[in-house]
This record gives structure tokens, sequence and C-alpha cells, in this order.
């Protein structure tokens, strides 16, 4: 008989892309870096006149320190020129009438913190074409040279002496020799990549200051706006190529293999053991004209007793005798008849075996089962 057994879990883990070896995967690192920054351009001082008589030269030079892929510090130096201006006349000393100009200079240096825009939306990349950073900063604007201010207000003066209330209001807040004023200021930046170490950015700031920057009282801060264009320069090795760390572990599958194994099942086969009783036989002797049965003999009944018990199914015939030799036939035929009697009263009353269990049969001297005359006087049990 054959059954199909046991469904078994073959756990065979392998790596999902690992039919081939996988080539590693690597990242860009940043590395902190110092920099330095030259920039040259155009300011706008915010005043009465046109745009473009406002326009002044500017440039800027700095150095600054990266310290992660999103957050810098530079330190520049803001300089050159602005400028200022108005109309003014003897009844509305500024207003419609003649314009005025006058220009100085200063140096601004400021102290800029540095967020990299770029980066922090679509983060770390530096191979990508163009970056776009935010900063704010602080800073002092030393001025000087503010003489055509001077002048332009003697000017005025002069022109409209006949109204000395107006003309002293003009540049009420003139200047002269060296001012300092604190500034704060906020830019964008964007820097085109031209190698790792190279870029050329265009820089948009606005500065605001106390009023009295442009000698002029308008009771509201001032402000003036660079526009810049320049180069940057990165010293070392501004990122590294490492590999990448695996984000998690490689997927494992398991693949349930069923194996089906066919085994024939020993059937256990009954085995019916047929017991086969084999038949002993015991000769019980008596001595002549005796049916007395001596210790000897009553040994060999109770071995017939002995096998009885021991096989319960077994039946025992005794067959008595009587030899022919002596006696007559009548006579021999009722001593064999007792020699029976009298074993069969031994295996049910001494051995205590059933009746039913027990056939007789006395023959006299009909049959002599042996040839020696003596021997005949017997009875022959045979139990099966």
């Amino acid at each position: 008989m054959k059954k199909a057994i046991v469904s078994l879990m073959l756990a065979m883990g392998f790596m999902t892309a690992s039919a081939q070896e996988q080539q590693p995967q690597t990242e860009n690192v940043f590395n902190p870096h110092w920099f330095v920054q030259v920039q040259g351009g155009a300011q706008y001082t915010l005043g009465e006149l046109s745009f473009g008589d406002l326009i002044s030269p500017n440039v800027q030079v700095s150095g600054g320190y990266n310290f992660t892929d999103l957050f810098g510090l530079r330190l520049s130096v803001n300089a050159w020129q602005s400028k200022a201006g108005g109309t003014y006349n003897i009844f509305n000393y500024e207003g419609d009438g003649y314009e005025y100009s006058w220009k100085w200079n200063y140096i601004n240096p400021n102290v800029d913190a540095i967020l990299n825009i770029s980066n922090l939306i679509a983060g770390y990349n530096p191979n990508r074409l163009f970056n776009v950073s935010a900063f704010v900063g602080v800073g002092a604007n030393i001025a000087f040279n503010n003489g055509e201010a001077k002048d332009v207000r003697a000017q005025i003066i002069s022109n409209y002496g006949n109204a000395p209330a107006q003309s002293q209001a003009v540049l009420a807040k003139y200047w002269e020799g060296t001012k300092t004023f604190f500034t704060g200021r906020a830019g964008i930046m964007g820097d085109f990549r031209i190698t790792d170490n190279w870029s050329v950015g265009l820089e948009l700031n606005a500065t605001v200051l106390a009023d009295s920057y442009n000698s002029k009282d308008a009771s509201t801060g001032d402000w003036y706006f660079n526009g810049l264009i320049g180069v940057k320069y990165a010293f070392g090795k501004t990122n590294t190529t490492r590999e990448k760390a695996p984000c998690c572990e490689p997927e494992i599958r398991y693949v349930e293999k069923i194996v089906e194994k066919i085994v024939e099942k020993e059937v256990p086969v009954e085995v019916v053991k047929e017991v086969v009783v084999e038949p002993i036989r015991r000769d019980v002797f008596f001595a002549l004209n005796s049916t007395k049965v001596t210790d000897a003999e009553m040994v060999k009944i109770k071995e017939i007793a002995d096998y009885l018990k021991a096989n319960p199914n077994a039946k025992v015939s005794v067959l008595a005798h009587a030899d022919k030799g002596t006696g007559t036939a009548s006579i021999n035929k009722r001593i064999s008849e007792k020699r029976a009697k009298v074993v069969t009263d031994y295996l049910i009353n001494k051995f205590g075996i059933s009746t039913d269990r027990i056939s007789s049969e006395a023959f006299g001297d009909i049959e002599q089962p042996f040839s020696d005359n003596s021997m005949n006087r017997v009875c022959i049990c045979i139990a099966k």
C-alpha cells in the first residue's frame, strides 16, 4: 500500500537580484570646505530720481565656509559707491524744480548665513548644474567722501537764499567725514556649476540702514539694492564617493517546495498462526489380569492431563486393550473396559479434565497393537 506524505518547507533564502552578483551602489558625500568669491555689478539706491540716475558701480569680495550641504557662513566686503538726489524749488524745497544728485563712497563688511535651497528641496547633488541659495546678514556700512552732498546743499541754499526756512531743511541729515551705519540685508544667489571647485554666480541683495545715509530726512530707513555677477572657487575636494549603505536588508524570499515522497507503507500482515497441536501418545501398561495403575504409569496419565491443559482445544482418546494370549474373549473385553474406565477416572477426578474432552473405547483382545503379547495389556492414550 502506497501513501503520499510529508509536505516540508525548504527555506532557501535568496536575494531578489542575486541571480547575478549585484554591483555596489555609490553615493556622493558632501565635504565641508572653504571658498572665496569675487563679484562685480551695480547698485541702485532708492530715491526720487529716475532709476538710471541712481545706478552706481559695486564690487564685493567674500570668503566663507560651507559646514554642510545646506548651511554655510560668509564674510563679505561690499563697497564702492552710492547715489542720491532730488528736485528742489523756492516754495517747495523738494518737489517740482531743479534736479540735484550726489554720490559718496562706502565699505560694507557683512556676515551672512547661507541656506542652500536646492539641496534643501531636492537633496544633495554635486553634479547639479544650477544651485539656488538664500542668505541673511548683518554688517556695518562705513561711508565717506560725502563732499558732493555738501556742494549740492550749498548750491541749493545759495539759489534759494531768500527762503531761509526752506533752504535750512535741504539735506537736513547731511554728514561729513566718515560715518558708520549698522546694516541688515537679505538676498538670493544662483551658482552655475563649472567644475566641482569653480562656479559662476549671480546675486541680488537688498540692504537697509539708517535714514541719514543719503543725507536726507525721510523719517524712514534708507535702502540700496545690489546686482552682482562673479566667480566662486571652493578649496579642496568638495565631495567624495563612497559605497552606498543599503537602506534595508536584502529581501529574502522563501520558496516553499513541496516534496511529495512516495513511500511504501508496510502494512502489518496479521499472521494467523495455525496452532498445530502435535498429538502426543502415552501407553499406560498394566500387569496380567490387573487394572491397577502403578506410579510410573501414573506419570504418563499426568503428562496427558498437562497436555490437555496446555491446549484447551485438544481432546484425548483412551484405547484399552487386553492380551490375546491369556483369558477368553469375554474376560479380555471386560478387563479392557475396566482399564479404560480407570484411566478416564484419573483424568477427570485427579487431574480435572472435562469429560467432554475424553473419549474411550475398549477393544478386548480383538486388536493387538504390539507384537509382544505382554505389551498388549495397555491403554493407549492419544491426545490431539
